[in-house]
């Protein structure tokens, strides 16, 4: 985003594509749009772009393998909860991904601003403000399933090392998930296709 002019009122928002406004102070669940977070998502580079292939390992494309390994590891799961997988980082389409290390310095600052934006994400698509804890675990176990997995195949990382951080994965591996790093058009669509499912499903249930 370019600096505001010198002497311009501070501006606390962003336009989307879509035309949206969003307000990153008090972001309104009105100007979510799914196709800006697809966008955004899939032209955000997981492990700081630190990764091998061609492309970059997206935040769209980490989604989609965090809401596959929820959808394994969990005993037939409510589509809403899918829903909240494949939305579990959705804030990052706006404020970008940030490795754990630099958001422990930064603290809560960062965090009061992805979890306000995180709620009105929940709100446009009719998930609760807070999940239940037991899917918020879930859904955080697929996220370091999916973390492990990356860290040891695209980030360079030995797998004791991933262990220490991440956890020992189980239940899934690596050959399950579409882990070769794509093309951000090609994630784009896929994000929105899956995402379209899941929408059906949420609706027809």
């Amino acid at each position: 985003m370019m600096p505001d002019r010198p002497g311009a009122p501070a501006r606390a928002w962003q336009r989307m594509l879509s035309g949206r406004r969003l307000d990153l102070l008090d972001p309104s669940p009105l100007d979510i749009e799914i196709s800006d977070i697809a966008h955004g998502l899939a032209r955000v580079a997981r492990w700081n772009g630190q990764t091998h292939g061609a492309h970059a390992f997206s935040v769209a494309q980490h989604s989609l393998v965090v809401e596959a390994i929820f959808g394994s590891i969990e005993s037939d799961p409510e589509p809403r909860w899918k829903l909240a997988a494949l939305l579990h980082d959705a804030p990052e389409y706006v404020i970008g991904d940030m490795i754990s290390p630099f958001k422990r310095q930064i603290g809560d600052s960062y965090r009061a601003v992805e979890q306000r934006l995180q709620t009105a994400i929940h709100l446009h698509f009719g998930l609760p403000p807070v999940l239940p804890a037991a899917i918020k675990k879930a859904i955080k176990r697929a996220d370091q399933i999916a973390a492990y997995h990356e860290a040891t195949r695209l980030a360079g990382f030995g797998m004791a090392e991933a262990v220490k951080f991440f956890g020992r994965p189980t239940g899934v591996t690596a050959g399950e998930l579409s882990l070769d790093p794509q093309a951000a058009t090609v994630v784009q669509d896929a994000f929105l296709a899956r995402f379209a499912e899941i929408e059906k499903a949420v609706r027809s249930g």
